[in-house]
C-alpha cells in the first residue's frame, strides 16, 4: 500500500517552519526529516509513524488509535504508529507532528 498523499500534504503543512525539512521515501512511506532527523512519516500502512522515546511509548499505547510500530517483525521501543483515525483533524495531526519534532530535538533522540 502506498502512503496517503493527502496525509503527506497535511504533514508537509504541519512541519512548515519547524526548521530545515527534507522529505525522503523510506519504509514504504514518506518520511519528513527536520534538521536531519526523522521526525514523522506518512506510513505506507496508513496513519503516521512518530518517534516518542522509549520512556513515553508505553503510556501512549494506551491512547486511542495508537499502536506499536512494527518493522521487520519487531516492535519498536521508541516509535508508535498512529492510525488514520488518530490524525483526522488538523489539531490531532499537529499534536503528533509537534511530538515527533520535539522528540528528535531532545538531547537523547530515539533509535528504532
Amino acid at each position: 500500500m502506498a502512503y496517503d498523499e493527502e496525509l503527506a500534504d497535511r504533514v508537509r503543512a504541519a512541519v512548515d517552519g519547524a526548521g530545515l525539512v527534507e522529505e525522503k521515501r523510506m519504509f514504504g512511506g514518506l518520511s519528513f526529516l527536520v534538521d536531519g532527523r526523522l521526525a514523522v512519516a506518512a506510513s505506507g500502512r496508513g496513519g503516521l509513524l512518530v518517534p516518542v522515546g522509549a520512556g513515553h511509548r508505553d503510556a501512549l499505547l494506551a491512547e486511542p488509535h495508537v499502536e506499536a510500530m512494527v518493522m521487520g517483525g519487531r516492535e519498536s521501543r521508541s516509535w508508535v504508529h498512529v492510525l488514520a483515525d488518530g490524525v483526522r483533524t488538523d489539531a490531532q495531526l499537529q499534536a503528533w507532528v509537534d511530538r515527533g519534532v520535539a522528540t528528535v530535538r531532545s538531547p537523547d533522540p530515539p533509535g528504532p
